[in-house]
């Protein structure tokens, strides 16, 4: 199994696949104004095994549009919409973020949690954009310095691992340059990465090694996932996601 299959393997077996809770999914969604309207069209990109998606459709006149690009992901997600008894509002779609599957201003809204670093802040937020309607929401979670310094270990990784990480104050002016006006913020706290997602994550490493066999590739993921938790663990109050809630201003 290649580097790709392993990571999917290793997490599709939470509920979540990066750091978030059903709390601040609610509470963007708070910010969004969405819940005022009806007969919304939304795409949820890069959904995973869909938490935030069934949160919306729980929570919105709306049709929920799922991406992801792996099918054990999707597929999880359509059992828990049929298991909560929204399979009506919720279709799931495989395809990659930056070949999205919708016209030019067909969505009111998009979604996407922890996922838009696969394409780069800007890039995404760029290329997302032309599927909105004038006055579309988008609401994204993503990797955010929390301080204007920090440790050096700290700084190297994820400037190496995500060379987009940066304050929110630069990532507010992103939105604003690609014409839209940010309307919300907040930073995902402590509980959204330890207890919904590294715990139940390290849960299943042992597991994962096992059916490998200890296998270099399986051991080397395990690892890297190990580093990054003790990474957070020791300079939490230095990172975190930020939530950013914006209106498409462009007409």
């Amino acid at each position: 199994m290649d580097d790709l299959g392993l990571l999917i393997e290793l997490h599709a077996q939470g509920q979540r696949q990066g750091p978030g809770s059903d709390e601040h999914t609610r509470l963007a969604l708070a910010l969004s104004g969405l819940q005022a309207r009806a007969g919304l069209q939304i795409a949820d990109i890069g959904c995973g095994s869909g938490a935030s998606t069934l949160v919306l459709a729980k929570a919105l006149d709306a049709h929920i549009t799922a991406v992801d690009l792996a099918p054990q992901f999707l597929r999880k997600l359509e059992d828990n919409a049929q298991r909560a008894g929204l399979s009506s509002r919720v279709s799931s779609v495989r395809a990659s973020m930056d070949t999205l599957p919708f016209g030019p201003g067909c969505l009111d809204a998009i979604w996407s949690e922890g996922a838009i670093y696969n394409m780069g802040f800007a890039a995404g937020i760029e290329a997302w954009r032309a599927y909105l309607k004038p006055n579309g929401i988008l609401a994204v979670s993503e990797l955010t310095w929390l301080t204007a310094t920090r440790p050096a270990e700290l700084h190297n990784y994820w400037s190496k691992a995500y060379p987009e990480v940066d304050t929110a104050a630069a990532k507010m002016a992103v939105l604003e340059r690609l014409g839209f006006t940010p309307t919300g913020y907040f930073v995902l706290p402590e509980q959204c990465w330890l207890e919904n997602y590294y715990r139940p994550l390290q849960l299943h490493f042992d597991k994962l090694l096992s059916r490998h066999q200890h296998a270099d590739a399986a051991a080397a993921l395990v690892a890297e996932e190990k580093a990054e938790i003790a990474l957070y663990e020791q300079y939490r109050d230095y990172f975190s996601y930020g939530f950013y809630i914006a209106r498409y201003a462009s007409s």
